[in-house]
């Protein structure tokens, strides 16, 4: 077993001297131009989509996302790329294959595309209806739609229709978020009146309380200082008489 380890173990440092030695041709023929070429091909990429970035098609393997990445970050490296925004590329890369590498976000695409493809497999159905001869292959032919998926004017109405669905996702995520934010603003703003009429009514109390000696000793003051009788008694009010004419 200990040797079989070892055999593979030198199989493997073996073949990542070829991967290494066939990088490092392949970087002696890229020039400066294919360099700039490429930074500008990753910057104008649609956002939403990592495997545009990476230059992938959307059935592509993890072993095929990191080899991707380490040929084209090595391409566009701030070190080795001369151009302005080679920095920016090499980043929006990095975000790329974590994105794809992400089991959550790579399901989460990939959910998108499926969408796309049967939105644009039902369209193909409607126009096969109307397309006799089209329609007649399909059937004679199992192989005939496969190729057609495979043709590269359906992997280019599938990129555009990811992206349309993408975008909408991303606008709808974007909706929600902000009146997640409105929410949570209003509520605070009831938590904060709530607290200010809290603590307002605390100082009343307070303000009241601590004038509670101050009111019994005017109280006391305003019973001693009533009109007192010859003897020293306080006379009683006088009491109106109604006039018994009047109703």
């Amino acid at each position: 077993r200990e040797r079989e380890r070892e055999r593979e173990r030198e199989r493997e440092m073996g073949e990542r001297a070829d991967e290494d030695a066939l990088l490092k041709e392949f970087f002696a023929e890229v020039g400066e131009v294919e360099r700039d070429n490429e930074v500008i091909r990753i910057l104008a990429c649609f956002k939403l989509n990592p495997f545009e970035f990476l230059n992938l098609p959307f059935d592509s393997s993890v072993e095929d996302v990191k080899k991707q990445y380490r040929k084209l970050s090595l391409m566009v490296h701030p070190d080795k790329c001369k151009h302005l925004l080679a920095k920016e590329a090499f980043g929006a890369l990095a975000k790329a294959q974590q994105q794809l590498l992400d089991q959550q976000e790579r399901e989460y695409i990939l959910t998108q595309v499926k969408a796309a493809k049967e939105e644009l497999l039902i369209l193909r159905k409607k126009q096969l209806k109307k397309d006799t001869a089209s329609k007649l292959k399909s059937l004679v032919d199992e192989k005939y739609e496969q190729q057609y998926e495979q043709s590269e004017e359906f992997q280019k109405q599938l990129k555009l229709k990811v992206r349309e669905i993408l975008t909408d996702q991303e606008w709808r995520r974007r909706k929600m978020a902000m009146r997640i934010s409105e929410e949570e603003g209003r509520v605070k703003k009831d938590e904060e009146e709530q607290k200010e009429m809290w603590k307002r009514k605390r100082e009343h109390e307070e303000q009241w309380e601590g004038t509670r000696e101050k009111r019994v000793s005017s109280w006391r003051d305003f019973m001693k200082s009533g009109k007192k009788g010859k003897k020293g008694e306080i006379r009683p009010p006088k009491l109106k008489t109604e006039d018994p004419n009047k109703s």
